[in-house]
């Protein structure tokens, strides 16, 4: 039993499929964390772009009517 635990676990420890796993994960974590930061660095600003945008469009149709 313990040789098959051992040799189960050194398929695992040598199996290099995984590492691509873990290596998306990290990737994948990464950007998340940065979409994050950017997220608060330029949120607000962003919303105010887009209330700007919003309104500029909102009088050009009222105009239209």
């Amino acid at each position: 039993m313990r040789t098959q635990l051992l040799s189960h676990l050194t398929r695992l420890r040598d199996d290099e499929r995984g590492m691509t796993t873990v290596e998306y994960t990290i990737v994948l974590c990464l950007i998340a964390a940065i979409s994050v930061g950017t997220w608060q660095t330029f949120g607000s600003e962003l919303e105010g772009y887009l209330g700007d945008a919003t309104d500029e469009i909102t009088d050009a149709l009222e105009e239209g009517d």
